[in-house]
């Protein structure tokens, strides 16, 4: 989170990673994170918004407005962020063809669970009985945040990763709801358009080979486990 903060906020220029995953987020050998695989990254100047491109992506983690309009922004990012901290919540694939249809996306399968309110049958079990129950609920709904159809009711990754540090570094007392920093939004009635056929999208991944040259660290609040385990 820390990492793709700079790249869109503190960088000179904006640049936007388009294709975050958690394949592309490494660690070193002190369990740092590390984004890497800047293939189709690309900077955009001060005063622009959004990129229009030919659609490309990794399905399952592409960012379905942008699929839909071809105009690429650095909400994109934030919902392919999304993805990778459901992944990291539930133990799920962003793509998994053991699950049904109309959930064959994880980003459905997770949004679709908190409308429900079975979030909690869902998380990693490693998480559910060694984390603590407000962090992982904070984090699911910063999750869910990100994973808005809307790119505008999208936070920023600046916003995700102050809100992931403070639940980082929280002793866990606090009430979830401190540690969004706008009011939850409604779930959207229309969520199952977020399911995007998983045929229209296998002409669409890319990938791009990973050097020294195209990682960038993350800060040091990424260094952290976001979900230290229980000590007795």
């Amino acid at each position: 989170a820390g990492a793709l903060s700079y790249l869109h906020s503190a960088a000179s220029s904006p640049i936007y990673h388009r294709d975050v995953k958690s394949t592309n987020i490494m660690l070193d050998e002190k369990y740092r994170a590390k984004v890497s695989d800047f293939g189709t990254s690309r900077s955009v100047t001060m005063d622009h918004t959004h990129l229009t491109t030919v659609v490309s992506g990794t399905m399952g983690y592409m960012d379905p407005e942008y699929f839909q309009s071809s105009q690429f922004t650095d909400k994109s990012d934030v919902y392919s962020f999304g993805v990778v901290l459901a992944e990291l919540i539930t133990g799920e694939k962003s793509i998994s063809f053991f699950r049904s249809q109309e959930n064959r996306t994880l980003a459905t399968y997770f949004i679709l669970a908190i409308k429900e309110n079975k979030l909690f049958d869902i998380i990693d079990a490693r998480i559910k009985y060694g984390g603590k129950v407000d962090q992982v609920t904070a984090a699911a709904k910063i999750a869910r945040r990100c994973l808005n159809m809307k790119g505008k009711k999208r936070p920023n990754m600046r916003e995700v990763s102050m809100e992931l540090e403070r639940i980082r570094s929280s002793s866990g007392d606090m009430q979830p709801h401190e540690y969004v920093s706008e009011e939850e939004e409604e779930i959207e009635e229309e969520v199952v358009e977020a399911y995007i056929g998983v045929d229209s999208w296998k002409s669409m991944a890319v990938t791009a080979p990973v050097t020294e040259s195209n990682i960038l660290s993350s800060s040091c609040s990424d260094v952290q486990p976001l979900f230290p385990l229980r000590t007795q």
